[in-house]
């Protein structure tokens, strides 16, 4: 069966309806691009980088409001203290492997300085996750070049997902994960805004797995599809980016970045030990610019932003199947397989438990 997403197989996670893509691109002026890495000569690549653009790249200079959370702090995000101090976002974030944050950020420095962003300092933000199961992490695969080309491929629409860009080497339930996304709509007193989430999900055991409340995991387990390697606990990572473009302050932002977590628990995610699970929230609704005066900012009042919570959590699930659903088997580094989900089976349990 080819891949799909979630909504291709007739499923569907929670009430608020999608964006037209169901992506995280449905926030206005928001794009992603992709660089995946995928050769066995000279040495084995399953690996990338994935970059998110907020304002079409104008973010450099008309910063964003923002906020982060981390739920399990055993990962990085680079650039927090500076977003924890001033609740602003200024850069294009970068996702890869954990072993190349550095270069990722570096080489977003380059981009910035050599196309005339640099006014003063430059803190970007860059995450990651391990793929160390099937890259061959230590050949440091990914290039200055490469990151500049996800920028230069970074577009709307419906990004691709699953075994692409950072995500290309990643693993989730014991299933081949990676890069996935959603989006909601919704609808307050102050008008209709837009919530959109993308992960990279490479964390949990497949036990733990659940499909809008369907224990997926337990119904295909290790017999019916065997796992990567060793079971252990549901270590592993997660990263989330949700973008906005209803007008919330920094402490909102990191109100929703919360609440990733809810998301992540419906799928199985439990903040294990070993897993970086690390969430990053904007919001496009005001402008942050430098200027002799003071700025004039809009706020969603407090007894409005429930629906955006619930939206939150139902994006950064639906973003998490979504990887799973769209990543295809890949065998890597030593010859370590992680099979892809079943979509068959799949649908198979979801009917079982819904009839």
């Amino acid at each position: 069966m080819p891949r799909a997403r979630l909504r291709d197989l007739s499923l569907g996670i929670g009430r608020t309806p999608t964006g037209r893509h169901n992506a995280i691109t449905d926030v206005d002026g928001v794009l992603v691009g992709h660089t995946t890495l995928i050769h066995d000569e000279p040495r084995i690549a399953r690996t990338g980088v994935t970059v998110v653009v907020p304002r079409e790249g104008a973010i450099w200079s008309d910063n964003a409001f923002c906020g982060c959370f981390s739920f399990n702090g055993n990962g990085e995000m680079t650039g927090i203290p500076w977003i924890e101090e001033s609740g602003l976002l200024g850069s294009i974030i970068g996702i890869t492997n954990t072993h190349q944050v550095g270069l990722v950020r570096d080489a977003l420095v380059e981009y910035a300085v050599d196309n005339g962003y640099a006014e003063r300092w430059l803190l970007p933000v860059v995450a990651e996750t391990y793929d160390g199961f099937l890259n061959d992490i230590d050949a440091f695969h990914v290039t200055g070049e490469h990151v500049f080309q996800a920028i230069a491929s970074a577009s709307g629409g419906t990004p691709a997902e699953g075994c692409v860009g950072g995500g290309a080497g990643m693993i989730c339930h014991g299933f081949k994960g990676g890069i996935g996304t959603s989006s909601r709509l919704v609808e307050t007193k102050s008008g209709r805004f837009t919530v959109g989430a993308l992960v990279q999900a490479n964390y949990g055991a497949r036990a733990d797995l659940r499909v809008d409340g369907v224990p997926v995991g337990l119904e295909i387990g290790p017999e019916a599809v065997p796992l990567p390697g060793d079971p252990g606990t549901g270590g592993g990572s997660i990263i989330v980016i949700l973008a906005t473009d209803a007008p919330l302050l920094p402490i909102q932002c990191r109100r929703l970045a919360r609440r990733a977590t809810v998301g992540l628990a419906r799928a199985g995610g439990s903040g294990h030990n070993g897993s970086g699970d690390i969430f990053l929230a904007f919001s496009t609704g005001n402008h942050v610019t430098g200027g002799d005066r003071p700025l004039d900012v809009r706020m969603l009042p407090l007894d409005q932003i429930d629906p955006l919570f619930d939206a939150t959590a139902e994006a950064v699930e639906e973003s998490i199947i979504n990887a799973l659903t769209s990543a295809e088997t890949m065998t890597g580094f030593k010859g370590r397989t992680a099979h892809a989900l079943p979509l068959d089976e799949l649908e198979r349990v979801v009917r079982k438990y819904r009839t």
